[in-house]
């Protein structure tokens, strides 16, 4: 399917960082429907391409929500999409893709940190709808970093539970006796990494398939270790600066030459690009270990060593 058109309909401050879009088609035709966990990609002002979830009924929805934060350390989506997607701005939307999607079980447990509650939020109203039994474990700062507060608490009531930790990395939530014994129930959890990795730990003994988690970034775009280096550029002669904390795809596109990319993450194969020359680290997981040495995931991979020509 084409990309979408769509226009910032409005905007709605959620917390001092987390800003709710609702986008509505530009050209007013209908939208393919979607479920709960259901994200969409989103081409920000700056050119990135960004995951976000939906937040809102995806059956025959006239406007699409997300709500996302202001990730000042982040690689420039959500600043672009602050600063610079107001009203009225027109943006292209791919269409909605689940890959964390509700499936049939007893009982549920839904697992949120930070913006993570945005397909959890979702869950939670579509379990509503269909009077299905669930818990909400919603694990935040602070009651003023809360995004969704006080309809979760009006929608929700004794369902939630909710979680601050101030910070504090001795006050985080205790989840252990959700966990001691496996449970005939679905876990979903979206968050932080570090709360991920609490949720993997403590639930090992438990069978598989029952703890999912959603996860936008299986590939580590941008490592602390990494250094910068130039890529060049045979068919057009330029070369570019590619910055330790920019992907060689981002350093293109600021550069002002064009690109094609979709989930920046390494995962569709949309930037494959033809490598002329030069030793790659690749991080993508969609390369086959025979092209490896020809083609280089633009949007995630880096110079092992030294410079990279590219057949650009």
């Amino acid at each position: 399917m084409d990309a979408l058109k769509m226009t910032v309909a409005e905007r709605r401050q959620l917390t001092e960082h987390i800003c709710e879009f609702t986008l509505a088609p530009a050209d007013g035709e209908k939208l393919p429907s979607f479920t709960a966990g259901a994200h969409i990609t989103v081409q920000t002002p700056s050119g990135a391409m960004r995951r976000y979830s939906l937040v809102n009924d995806g059956k025959d929805p006239e406007v699409y929500k997300i709500a996302l934060k202001r990730e000042i350390n982040g690689r420039g989506g959500s600043m672009s999409m602050h600063d610079d997607a107001q009203e009225g701005t027109e943006l292209q939307v791919e269409a909605p893709e689940n890959t964390f999607e509700l499936t049939d079980a007893k009982n549920y447990l839904l697992i949120a940190g930070g913006i993570g509650v945005t397909p959890i939020y979702a869950m939670s109203q579509q379990l509503l709808r269909e009077y299905k039994p669930f818990e909400v474990i919603y694990c935040t700062r602070g009651e003023a970093d809360t995004a969704f507060l006080e309809e979760m608490k009006s929608t929700l009531g004794d369902r939630l539970t909710l979680h601050h930790d101030g910070g504090d990395p001795e006050a985080v939530f205790d989840f252990w006796d959700h966990f001691e014994e496996p449970k005939d129930m679905k876990v979903y959890c979206c968050g932080p990494q570090p709360l991920i990795d609490e949720i993997e730990a403590i639930s090992g003994h438990w069978p598989e398939g029952r703890v999912i988690f959603e996860d936008f970034k299986p590939v580590e775009v941008v490592r602390a270790d990494d250094k910068p280096f130039e890529v060049k550029l045979e068919k057009s002669g330029i070369t570019v600066q590619v910055p330790e904390d920019r992907s060689i795809l981002e350093a293109l596109r600021e550069s002002g030459v064009p690109t094609v990319s979709s989930c920046e993450s390494g995962t569709c194969g949309t930037c494959k690009t033809r490598l002329v020359s030069g030793k790659v680290d690749h991080r993508d997981m969609v390369l086959m270990d025979e092209e490896k040495d020809s083609y280089v995931m633009i949007c995630v991979s880096r110079a092992e060593e030294g410079d990279l020509v590219l057949d650009l």
